[in-house]
């Protein structure tokens, strides 16, 4: 049995395409791909969500591994791409973050929230007066 799994492992090895992907050089980016995977589908939830710390930590983290990717030896340009999408993703996120806590994207917000309840207020009241003259008409 040993000597079949030594066999199976040397064919395996013989090739280099196998022999990467049956290594932590494949799987670890490829399983580590599900954070910038999130942080992408996160640009588009509400900026109100978005922790401060937490991305900066994040921005801190790929920006460490981006550079760790490139110092070992082979070089590991998949993990390197992983942390480089998860860097582009933080740092938006960390923009929109600013931008809705500390530039005015809240009081912007806020504004063109009671704009838009105004709005809809002004349209409910056109529509029951319509509705009561309506009413009217069918009456006579």
């Amino acid at each position: 049995m040993a000597a079949l799994i030594k066999a199976a492992n040397a064919k395996i090895r013989s090739n280099p395409v196998t022999d990467y992907i049956c290594s932590t050089h494949f799987w670890g980016p490829v399983s580590n791909f599900g954070i910038p995977v999130a942080a992408v589908m996160d640009t588009q939830k509400s900026p109100d969500l978005i922790s401060g710390k937490m991305t900066f930590a994040l921005v801190i983290y790929s920006a460490t591994f981006m550079r760790y990717s490139l110092a070992v030896t082979p070089k590991n340009y998949l993990l390197f791409l992983c942390h480089f999408v998860n860097e582009a993703s933080q740092l938006t996120q960390g923009y929109r973050y600013m931008n809705y806590h500390h530039w005015g994207g809240k009081d912007a917000a806020a504004a063109a929230t009671s704009k838009v309840t105004g709005a809809i207020e002004a349209a409910k009241s056109q529509a029951q007066a319509v509705e009561s003259k309506v009413e009217a008409a069918v009456k006579k």
